[in-house]
């Protein structure tokens, strides 16, 4: 298997020769020059270098896979994989570890810290993994320095492979993402309600990538994007300016009272809890929001059609005049009403079990409030709503 050393010393013998994560391999009138972060070696016949890149083996296959194998295969793809497995990943899209290729300080810093070859080789060699929304992405190498790639699902990292259903074609992804746990539809791709149960055991790069993107669309492009400071940000007055139709009501509520209407929907719908995506849109280019954007690995650049199409509800349900209800609870019936809201709003209805009659959201608990509290008519406390009829 010594076809790597032969493109290398090819490479190397031409043009500006070979630079990359430490490696350095020119030929000027002296002969060849090797370099790597352990040593210097000038001089070199085309054996010489041979044989110094047998010794330093883990560079000369991490060059070949990257620039052979890999080549030109789209940035895009490139700095994610270099991502997954902890190599350098500039913000210019520039990785051969000379630093001269990004212009994003952050990004630099964080990739400042990026694993040496031989580190990372021994790394990969076990499985590196990494945390891509509710995916877990590990890459493993080979002893010709070739990458596989495991994907499955993040609260399965522990479970035997066996146990899972396998698939190979990364289309097979799009059935997977299309209903949660419990069979329902999702409308949101980047929803934190991705169903477990499968792994694609063995993929490429290029189909790795091509799954990833079919779980979470665009995911990969706009975190690259915004490595490069290039991300296009549409904040949320921009985005319902632009609203037609049925979901031009939305424009109404702006009523000048600030932003906490629009801190109330991302509390709402774009909480970790919610959605994988990390928030990067605000009210506009001069007012952020107060609700955190999260900590997902990759950015939502602009209110998605769920947002959007919640807040139309909101809007006309927002517009009707307050009224004043009395009821009488006891203390523990309030603390219950609180309960029910919190349990159906985290989703954790399922979660309750139904002997346990000490937590308020409970089904025995809800049905005795019930039973005690409403009239035939279902009016809580006895009280009509007296509200205006829904649309």
């Amino acid at each position: 298997m010594g076809h790597h050393l032969d493109a290398l010393v090819d490479a190397a013998a031409t043009g500006d020769g070979v630079s990359l994560d430490g490696l350095t391999a020119v030929h000027d009138d002296a002969g060849f020059r090797l370099e790597t972060p352990d040593a210097t070696l000038s001089g070199l016949t085309e054996g010489g270098l041979r044989e110094a890149l047998a010794d330093c083996d883990d560079y000369a296959t991490n060059w070949y896979f990257w620039s052979e194998v890999l080549g030109e295969s789209g940035p895009q793809r490139r700095a994610f994989l270099r991502w997954v497995e902890g190599a350098r990943v500039d913000a210019g899209g520039d990785d051969d570890g000379d630093g001269d290729g990004g212009d994003n300080d952050a990004d630099a810093d964080a990739d400042a810290d990026a694993a040496s070859v031989p580190e990372r080789y021994d790394a990969l060699r076990d499985g590196v993994s990494r945390e891509w929304g509710q995916l877990l992405v590990t890459a493993t190498v080979d002893d010709h320095g070739e990458r596989s790639y495991e994907l499955r699902h993040a609260d399965e990292v522990d479970a035997d492979r066996d146990e899972l259903d396998a698939y190979h074609e990364p289309l097979a992804a799009r059935q997977l993402a299309t209903y949660d746990e419990k069979g329902r539809y999702r409308p949101l791709k980047s929803g934190n309600n991705l169903a477990g149960g499968w792994v694609f055991p063995d993929l490429g790069g290029r189909d790795l990538v091509e799954t990833v993107e079919t779980f979470y669309p665009a995911s990969v492009p706009n975190w690259y994007r915004e490595r490069r400071g290039e991300l296009d940000v549409t904040h949320w007055e921009d985005a319902i300016g632009r609203q037609t139709g049925m979901y031009s009501v939305v424009k109404t509520w702006n009523r000048g009272d600030g932003h906490e209407h629009v801190d109330w929907v991302a509390e709402a719908c774009c909480d970790d809890s919610q959605c994988v995506k990390r928030r990067e849109w605000q009210y506009d280019d001069d007012a952020d929001l107060d609700v955190d954007g999260g900590d997902g690995a990759f950015p939502c650049r602009e209110p998605c059609s769920v947002v959007i199409a919640a807040s139309r509800k909101w809007t006309r349900l927002e517009g009707e005049d307050t009224q004043t209800y009395e009821f009488e609870l006891t203390p523990s019936e309030k603390e219950q009403v609180e309960a029910i809201v919190d349990a159906v709003a985290d989703d954790r209805t399922d979660d309750i079990r139904e002997a346990d009659v000490y937590e308020g959201a409970n089904r025995y608990r809800a049905r005795f409030l019930r039973a005690k509290l409403f009239d035939d008519e279902g009016n809580l406390g006895g009280v009509p709503t007296d509200a205006p009829d829904d649309e």
